[in-house]
């Protein structure tokens, strides 16, 4: 897909369509602007401008493009970027449909928006090249997607609107990555092939990269993250990253869970919650693009990526409900419930990363709790954190990058529902209610006072149903939101 900006003559640029943005109660566009076109637009019953609207011009006389599609923003008052988004997303699916190659999208140049020219170009960018992506690993898509999306800019915003077009694809680059894995069915990415997928994309961008297989990670003491993956027959793996930019002030630290497939190991889930379980990896795969994608930007902050992958299955050699085992920090572990695994193989990973790593701050991310998306349903992530500028930082960048998170408590007696009779802490919480809090209050056990935040983002990081700019499948949530997070990061330490 190539993505080129052009503040030419719109009248007189070739290309299958021309797609405009529109409000359904203002003009945001030059009284001179394709004013014909515009009046019969308002005119129509059918469109009025509101979010959602579509109408189509083919052959407009006069220009160059063969179709104009006018798209509806909804109220002017009521703009942000994610009115963009959708609005862009929603115009490419039409254009997929209708087998178009190259499409041009006019960013409005009115002054008194809500959002400025450079959100309103980034947001249109991300909605159009994210809902362009097409998943065709096992069949040809019924349509091709885009060849070119053009962006059509104020000249005042040329000589910057390069730079920012590079930046934003580069990031929606990583997300199309984190889609692919997640989607990818599980005998196609099990631990060893999931490992191998990450590293030479890693090594294709120099990052840093360190395997640890089973052997080392038995040496090392991974206690808990070996128990999950007793039961398959692929061993585990724990892949590090690091992108290290020659200045730097801080060492953040990011941790994603990668089960590539849970089965719930002896505690078998019910089937109908097996069916979309390749999907546990998605923690791990958005920090992975991540790292890529930092590396690809050269983000001026030492970013470290901890990936620990296993398989969680039930066998002869599986853990089983009952046992104890010892983690890499030295705490013993009664296992409850060998479905809360994940908590088991962040924890030998918070523990590995703080101590050799020394971070400032470490984030983990992960699908980690059915309970999170009951409290927050499937389009919202849960922020736990006991540093509250960290939470509210993360909740800030959800906002801009529409990944919403909302902060959850962690309230410290919960942490009676872990106790165990016979190990230093438990990983089923004894009370069937709080499940998302009790799991990051396992977490927090393994975190030794280092600023932590952990995000569970089991809701948002897979679809059924398509959106205006996602397909069914793999969401690739939390690359935008971190990337953001990030750069905002790099800017208050004064390195940007």
């Amino acid at each position: 897909m190539i993505v080129t900006i052009s503040s030419d003559d719109l009248q007189s640029k070739p290309c299958d369509i021309l797609v405009i943005p529109v409000c359904e109660d203002a003009d945001i566009y030059p009284a001179d602007f394709i004013p014909e076109l515009m009046q019969q637009a308002r005119a129509l019953k059918e469109f009025n401008g509101a979010d959602g609207d579509r109408i189509v011009f083919y052959a407009p006389s006069g220009i160059q493009a063969a179709q104009i599609m006018f798209v509806g923003l909804g109220p002017k008052g009521g703009l942000d970027a994610e009115s963009f988004r959708k609005a862009c997303g929603a115009a490419v699916k039409k254009c997929i449909q209708k087998e178009m190659s190259t499409a041009c999208f006019v960013i409005p140049d009115a002054n008194d928006l809500p959002i400025g020219c450079d959100e309103r170009l980034k947001a249109m960018i991300e909605g159009a090249y994210l809902g362009n992506y097409q998943y065709d690993l096992f069949k040809n898509p019924k349509h091709s997607s885009l060849e070119t999306l053009i962006f059509s800019v104020p000249t005042a915003m040329l000589s910057r609107a390069d730079d920012l077009s590079r930046k934003v694809t580069a990031i929606c680059d990583g997300v199309i990555l984190a889609r692919q894995w997640v989607t990818t069915p599980p005998n196609l990415k099990r631990p060893e092939q999931f490992a191998e997928m990450i590293t030479s994309l890693a090594q294709a961008q120099h990052l840093h990269i360190e395997t640890l297989d089973h052997t080392e990670l038995r040496e090392k003491g991974f206690g808990a993250l070996l128990a999950v993956a007793a039961g398959s027959d692929v061993s585990a793996r724990m892949v590090i990253l690091e992108h290290r930019p020659p200045r730097f002030q801080k060492t953040i630290a990011l941790a994603g869970k990668g089960v590539t497939f849970d089965s719930g190991g002896i505690n078998l889930k019910q089937p109908i919650s097996l069916e979309d379980m390749k999907m546990d990896m998605a923690g791990a795969a958005a920090v992975a693009a991540t790292l890529i994608t930092a590396a690809r930007l050269n983000l001026p902050v030492r970013l470290i990526g901890a990936l620990p992958i296993v398989e969680n299955m039930p066998s002869g050699t599986a853990t089983r409900p009952g046992d104890v085992v010892k983690s890499f920090s030295g705490k013993t572990i009664e296992i409850g419930n060998t479905d809360a695994e994940g908590r088991l193989i962040l924890a030998d990973t918070l523990s590995y990363i703080i101590q050799t790593c020394t971070p400032d701050v470490v984030m983990d991310l992960a699908t980690l709790t059915g309970a999170c998306v009951i409290g927050l349903g499937e389009k919202i992530a849960g922020v736990f954190s006991y540093d509250n500028a960290l939470a509210g930082s993360l909740v800030t960048s959800g906002h801009n990058t529409f990944e919403r998170c909302w902060q959850m408590p962690l309230p410290e007696d919960y942490k009676d529902y872990l106790k165990s009779e016979i190990a230093d802490i438990c990983n089923k919480s004894h009370s069937k209610w709080g499940g998302a809090i009790t799991a990051a209050l396992f977490l927090s056990e393994f975190t030794q006072n280092t600023r932590w935040a952990h995000i569970d983002i089991a809701g948002p990081a897979f679809i059924k149903k398509d959106t205006p700019y996602c397909i069914a499948g793999g969401t690739g949530f939390g690359v935008r939101l971190l990337c953001d997070w990030l750069e905002k990061e790099a800017e208050n330490q004064g390195c940007s």
